[in-house]
């Protein structure tokens, strides 16, 4: 849910402080502050987003002010989907793929 209107966006302050130094572009900057809502002065910055393991770089763009640094660095890694199926299906497009390049070579 979104924070009510009266109270305004959350923005850190240490995060504002830390920009005020720095030219855009310039070094990486750290945070843990994945609540924070990305702010017009934020634009240009590389951002280290914490995701609970490491720091993940952000690039933050003109789209992105409005939403928040948690949205830009996954928590969980996606593996894939499948099993004995998907192993066969991928072993089918592994197979096609390099007919296609021996046939490509061949003529």
């Amino acid at each position: 849910m979104s924070r009510s209107l009266y109270k305004g966006p959350y923005v850190d302050e240490k995060l504002l402080k830390k920009i005020a130094g720095i030219k855009p572009g310039e070094s990486v900057i750290k945070t843990w502050a994945r609540n924070s809502v990305i702010s017009p002065e934020m634009v240009g910055h590389k951002f280290g987003v914490h995701n609970g393991r490491d720091h993940i770089e952000v690039l933050v763009a003109e789209e992105m002010v409005g939403h928040k640094f948690g949205e830009f660095s996954p928590t969980k890694k996606f593996h894939r989907h499948g099993g004995k199926m998907q192993k066969e299906l991928e072993q089918k497009k592994k197979e096609a793929e390099i007919a296609a390049a021996k046939a490509a070579k061949s003529s």
